[in-house]
């Protein structure tokens, strides 16, 4: 399973720009190469911010580019880049863990904040109704 994000050389400059809208995280690069090198490190600090206790030295992210300007992030452990995609999306929203409880009509919140602690994999059916309910603007950002 990957992130889907796009690569493209902005008109206006000499950069090259970066984006994983899944993640709600954007980056440049003065080539591609540097670019797709910039978005891994700005997602393995986001993911030290929230889950330092979790990574190990065997976590890897992969960068994939495709035809066009479609790249694929995907990690060795997705549990991971999944409940940090929860979260920055839920912040993005502007909602809280109660206010996404809520609208998974949930008694408790401690039974989303499993996920976004990474503390469960949820399966695919269950990850869109969870992102739908952290931040229901968002439109589908996954492939596979």
């Amino acid at each position: 399973m990957e992130l889907e994000g796009r690569v493209w050389k902005d008109p206006k400059s000499k950069w090259w720009l970066i984006e994983i809208f899944f993640l709600d995280v954007m980056t440049q690069g003065r080539t591609r190469k540097e670019a797709l090198e910039m978005i891994q490190d700005a997602v393995i600090e986001l993911l030290k911010d929230s889950y330092q206790e979790l990574l190990t030295a065997q976590f890897k992210l992969t960068v994939n580019l495709y035809e066009g300007a479609t790249i694929g992030l995907g990690a060795s452990d997705e549990k991971l880049l999944f409940a940090l995609g929860l979260k920055r999306q839920r912040l993005r929203s502007g909602s809280t863990i109660r206010d996404v409880s809520k609208r998974l009509k949930s008694t408790s919140p401690n039974a989303y904040a499993r996920y976004e602690r990474a503390q469960a994999r949820p399966s695919l059916e269950k990850y869109a109704e969870l992102l739908h309910a952290a931040n229901p603007n968002r439109r589908p950002l996954l492939v596979s």
